[in-house]
């Protein structure tokens, strides 16, 4: 197949691409920074710029979109959550327009999501026919999914088979949001986020690859896929078992006031809980390879 991949540079993609690439796809990856994308992946994969710069003439059988700004980092001011939204919105827009005007259309559009868009939802168990919350002002990472996951849906209307990934805290070596993390617990300083029973879904990075290639092949399965592993765990457990296998004692709270204080508004992503499972993934017949956090853990930090 030919495939093309928007945020194809970031911690997914960079597993992604070669994986693709392995199977005999072609792939080419959107970004603005030629120089990266060959550092990152040499000459094997080709790029562009802007979708702008394809023709009506372009084809690809399949396009994952992973484009976007960091969510965790600067504080959520209204000039970092338009950063945010357009870093999205606009890219997936653009996509949209370009299967709009492609002669020939993608079969599928796989599109990124986050389980975010779920609110926060105490000890809920949550699969992909859970009904979202009423939007909220103060829930921007519930708005942004909605918005995303809508903009994205738009190319049904050209019969493109679509897949949206709400996706959990993806773990891997060399990256991710685990990788701030090591050094603190490798301390003795982790901590207890908040109260810690809140849910923490999470996935290894080699088995949401293996989903991704599994949707891009299955053309019988679209709609919403939680992607996450099928055991998530919560917060004070995470703590405990990161800092267990580091050998190292996480004695450690950070109380909530104390994140929304540093934070702001960002703090929800640390404090909310979503207690998510894959039924959609597990019900296609799927089999992770990494079902428990601990097992996940220790091979992350192996070297």
């Amino acid at each position: 197949m030919k495939i093309l991949i928007t945020g194809g540079t970031g911690f997914i993609g960079r597993s992604l691409s070669p994986a693709l690439l392995a199977d005999g796809h072609s792939v080419t990856i959107l970004s603005r920074y030629p120089n990266k994308v060959e550092s990152v992946f040499g000459k094997k994969i080709q790029q562009i710029g802007s979708m702008s710069d394809l023709t009506d003439q372009a084809h690809f059988d399949a396009i994952f979109n992973f484009a976007g700004a960091p969510i965790f980092g600067s504080r959520w001011n209204d000039a970092r959550k338009t950063v945010l939204l357009n870093s999205r919105i606009h890219t997936t827009q653009t996509i949209v327009d370009f299967i709009e005007r492609a002669k020939t259309k993608p079969s599928v559009l796989l599109s990124g999501s986050a389980i975010g868009i779920y609110g926060d939802r105490g000890d809920t168990i949550l699969d992909e026919s859970a009904p979202l919350p009423a939007p909220t002002e103060d829930d921007f990472g519930h708005q942004l999914c909605v918005a995303w996951e809508k903009t994205a849906e738009m190319a049904k209307t050209q019969n493109v088979r679509v897949c949206l990934l709400r996706t959990g805290l993806v773990l891997g070596k060399n990256g991710g949001f685990l990788q701030p993390m090591l050094q603190p617990f490798k301390l003795g300083l982790g901590c207890k986020l908040g109260s810690g029973n809140q849910w923490m879904p999470w996935i290894h990075r080699d088995d949401y690859v293996a989903i991704c290639k599994t949707l891009l092949e299955n053309n019988t399965l679209a709609g919403v896929f939680n992607l996450t592993a099928p055991n998530p765990v919560t917060n004070s457990t995470f703590t405990e078992t990161l800092a267990r296998l580091l050998k190292r004692k996480a004695l450690l709270t950070m109380p909530t006031w104390a994140l929304n204080l540093l934070l702001g508004e960002m703090a929800q992503l640390l404090t909310g809980s979503q207690r998510v499972i894959p039924k959609a993934i597990l019900d296609s017949g799927f089999q992770f390879k990494y079902t428990e956090l601990e097992t996940a853990l220790a091979d992350v930090l192996h070297t």
